[in-house]
C-alpha cells in the first residue's frame, strides 16, 4: 500500500524566509498527524548548516517516521553551459541532503521557460543536466523524480516542461532505473490541461505523488484553459483547498495508479488554511488508500 507524508505548505514563509518557525517546531507539529513520513524542502533556512542534517533525521525517526522525499528546484534550461553546470552541482548537493536525511527520492525540474528558448534546446539542456546527476544519485541509492510543475517561487518564468507534450518529451529523453515521475494532478490544471490524460500517459513511470486539490475561485475550467500556460489562472482563478473537495478526481487517479501497481509515497501538499484542514486531508487520503489498496 502507498504511504503518506506531509509537506509544510502553510509554513514555507516561516521556515524558509523569516525564520519564525523552526524545523523542530514543524516536526513536533506534524507529530499530531497520522502519516508515515515528512517530505523535506532543501530551502529550509536551517538546512544551510550541514550539521543540522543528522539532527533533523534523528528527530523524525525518533517519532517512528522517515523523510522519504526532497523537494528542490534546479534550473536546467539556462542557455549558458556554465550556469547549467552550477545547477548540476547544486542538484548533487541536494542529493547529498536527501542521502543524509535517509531519503530515497529527490526532485528535479526542467527549468524556466525562457521566451527565447526553443523546445528542442530546452529538452536537450534539461535531459543532459539530469543525465549528469543520475550516476551521483544512483551511487547513493537515490531516485530522481521529475515533477509536472508550475513555477518555483523564485523563478521569473514558469516551468519549461509545464505543458504535457513537453513534459513527456523530456521524460522520454531520460530513461534510467533511478529516474521517475512525481505526479501532481493539481499542477496539470495550471497548465490548462486534464490531469487524468497526463496520468494515463505517464502512469507506468510514476514513483511518487503530490496530493493536493484546487478549486475555482472564479470563472470556469474553459476560462483557465484559455489563459496562456495557466500563469494568470494560477493567480486569479485557482486556490488550494482541502483534498477531496476540489477539482481532482481521486477515484479515477487511484484506479489508474492501482492498475499499474503503484505503491510509492504520496506527499500531501495542503493545509494552507491550518492544521485542521491538513488533518482532514490526511483522513480523506487514508480512506481512499484503504478503498483502493
Amino acid at each position: 500500500m502507498p504511504k503518506l507524508s506531509v509537506f509544510p505548505k502553510a509554513y514555507m514563509q516561516a521556515l524558509c524566509k523569516d525564520g519564525t518557525m523552526s524545523v523542530a517546531d514543524w516536526i513536533a507539529l506534524a507529530a499530531t498527524l497520522e502519516v508515515q513520513g515528512l517530505e523535506w524542502y532543501a530551502g529550509f533556512l536551517e538546512m544551510a548548516d550541514e550539521r543540522n542534517w543528522p539532527i533533523f533525521r534523528k528527530a523524525v525517526e525518533d517519532q517512528g517516521r522517515v523523510i522519504p522525499m526532497m523537494c528542490c528546484s534546479p534550473d536546467f534550461t539556462h542557455p549558458d553551459a556554465a550556469f547549467r553546470a552550477r545547477e548540476v552541482a547544486r542538484q548533487r548537493r541536494w542529493i547529498d541532503m536527501t542521502f543524509a536525511l535517509g531519503g530515497s527520492y529527490c526532485r528535479v525540474l526542467s527549468g524556466q521557460r525562457r521566451p527565447e528558448l526553443s523546445i528542442e534546446d530546452g529538452v536537450r539542456f534539461a535531459a543532459e543536466s539530469i543525465h549528469a546527476c543520475l550516476p551521483y544519485a544512483q551511487e547513493r541509492g537515490i531516485t530522481l523524480i521529475l515533477e509536472n510543475h508550475y513555477k518555483d517561487d523564485f523563478w521569473e518564468y514558469p516551468e519549461f516542461a509545464q505543458k504535457m507534450d513537453v513534459f513527456c518529451r523530456l521524460l522520454d529523453a531520460v530513461v534510467h532505473p533511478n529516474f521517475g515521475v512525481n505526479y501532481d494532478p493539481s499542477n496539470t490544471y495550471l497548465a490548462g490541461e486534464d490531469p487524468l490524460v497526463l496520468l494515463k500517459r505517464v502512469s507506468h513511470r510514476v514513483v511518487t505523488m503530490h496530493a493536493s486539490d484546487r478549486y475555482l475561485a472564479e470563472g470556469t475550467i474553459e476560462d483557465l484553459r484559455r489563459e496562456e500556460g495557466g500563469a494568470t489562472g494560477y493567480a486569479r482563478r485557482l486556490r488550494h483547498g482541502e483534498i477531496g473537495r476540489g477539482l481532482n478526481d481521486y477515484d479515477a487517479i487511484f484506479t489508474e495508479l492501482k492498475r499499474v501497481g503503484f505503491d510509492g509515497w504520496i506527499s500531501i501538499e495542503d493545509g494552507v488554511d491550518g492544521m485542521d484542514q491538513l488533518r482532514r486531508s490526511v483522513g480523506f487520503l487514508q480512506r481512499k488508500l484503504a478503498q483502493y489498496w
